[in-house]
């Protein structure tokens, strides 16, 4: 396909999704079983221009003066891609397949628009309003974060250090130009592409199979190492979905020691099964019930609560959410988070370690709910995370947003990883 044929699928998918209100997946997945004559390298150039629609499309909305499939589809040619109008005609022309010319009202509007007149929240890309809880986290840095939310994010790996080492998996992986993380001390980085490029499939390699890496983002690793855990540990993993972060402590545990994943999803955490084979784990045990954990309460030396939340820090990766998040979302959420400190804390042993994470930016799921549950459970304390990063990672690594230099959060902007915030508190003894 021309690139005239994928900007009109990338306009049928945003078409469809704005109408049937369905996540971007779904809509590209569909496309693609409809269109099978579109080659792997046409249904990546058309997820690309989704995605880049999707991430920034108030601003292409505004620029445009419309925010139709079509408008969005266009200005991704135009702003994101460096095509000029006459550059996108030149590769259109003569392609059948090819969308209808943009409309001249479309085209005066982009001609004569300054972003720098647009709203503050249109020009970051977020939804209205959040637009003060951003204010709140961020104080004058507010809009380039949530601008930074709006770009392409990189495709990141986590060393299995249980069977390989990075230098190893940087051998194993070197056709796809993959290099060290910044901070994440087994982290291997793809870089994300432009236009039409698409990052590799990296799952299908034989490396992957031999279970010498986990797909991980930098973010997420840096929080599951910032646990800390020491070989002797007892940990218990209470919200461990699929298990990334239970895998990476394990291994930084060298399999000694045990880790406990726990989750009330069976359906999140069915996966866990089998990335704990492939990773040649041996220190997890695996439970869907709470009542299986009774007998270990009080007993834990650290406990992480890796908590449901908005996902604001994975916009980048799941830009769709971001047009769906509601007020009563983030409502349902917090009570959810504090359910789950509430559930988590009588694990923890006297002099133990509560671990509380989130893959969000906002203040209302992250400050605010810990320094609550210490005033309400007066037997835990907030430690200095900002000590922890420095005695982990050093003075020389991208630094985390901290506004108290006691809890931190990672973002786009600060440490180049999905946003997530970290707080670690301490059980008195």
């Amino acid at each position: 396909m021309r690139l005239g044929g994928r900007l009109a699928g990338a306009i049928e998918v945003l078409a469809d999704i704005e109408a049937r209100k369905r996540p971007v997946a779904d809509a590209l997945k569909d496309w693609g079983l409809a269109h099978r004559f579109a080659g792997s390298g046409d249904r990546a150039a058309i997820g690309n221009i989704v995605y880049d629609a999707l991430r920034m499309k108030l601003s292409h909305a505004w620029l445009m003066d419309s925010d139709n499939a079509t408008a969005l589809g266009h200005a991704v040619m135009f702003r994101q891609w460096g095509l000029s109008s006459e550059q996108l005609a030149a590769e259109t022309d003569g392609d059948k397949f090819a969308p209808e010319p943009l409309g001249g009202d479309m085209k005066a509007a982009f001609a004569s628009r300054d972003l720098d007149g647009a709203p503050l929240h249109v020009q970051g890309d977020i939804p209205e309003w959040v637009q003060p809880s951003f204010e709140d986290n961020f104080d004058d840095d507010w809009l380039a974060e949530a601008k930074a939310l709006a770009g392409r994010p990189a495709l990141d790996l986590r060393v299995n250090t249980l069977k390989a080492s990075r230098e190893k998996v940087l051998k194993a992986l070197d056709r796809s130009v993959v290099e060290p993380t910044a901070i994440a001390r087994n982290g291997v980085r793809v870089k994300a592409g432009e236009g039409p490029s698409r990052l590799p499939n990296v799952t299908a390699e034989l490396s992957f199979q031999k279970g010498w890496f986990e797909v991980q983002d930098e973010g997420s690793q840096i929080v599951a190492d910032l646990v800390m855990p020491l070989e002797s540990d007892q940990v218990l993993d209470f919200c461990a979905g699929g298990g990334g972060k239970t895998l990476a402590m394990a291994a930084a545990m060298n399999n000694k020691g045990q880790v406990h994943a726990y989750d009330t999803d069976r359906k999140r955490l069915a996966p866990i099964i089998e990335r704990l084979k492939r990773a040649g784990t041996r220190n997890v045990q695996v439970h869907d019930r709470l009542g299986g954990l009774a007998p270990l309460t009080g007993k834990f030396d650290r406990v992480l609560v890796d908590a449901p939340c908005t996902g604001t820090g994975t916009w980048r990766r799941r830009p769709d959410t971001k047009w769906r998040l509601t007020q009563k979302n983030l409502e349902e959420r917090l009570a959810q988070q504090q359910e789950a400190l509430a559930g988590a804390a009588p694990f923890v042993r006297p002099g133990g370690r509560l671990i509380y994470v989130t893959c969000s930016i906002l203040p209302e799921e992250n400050e605010r709910q810990v320094y609550r549950f210490c005033e309400e459970n007066p037997e835990f304390e907030i430690l200095s995370a900002a000590d922890a990063w420095a005695n982990l990672f050093g003075a020389d690594k991208p630094q985390p947003w901290s506004a108290d230099m006691k809890t931190v959060t990672l973002t786009p902007t600060s440490t180049d990883t999905d946003g997530f915030f970290f707080c670690l508190m301490g059980r008195k003894s």
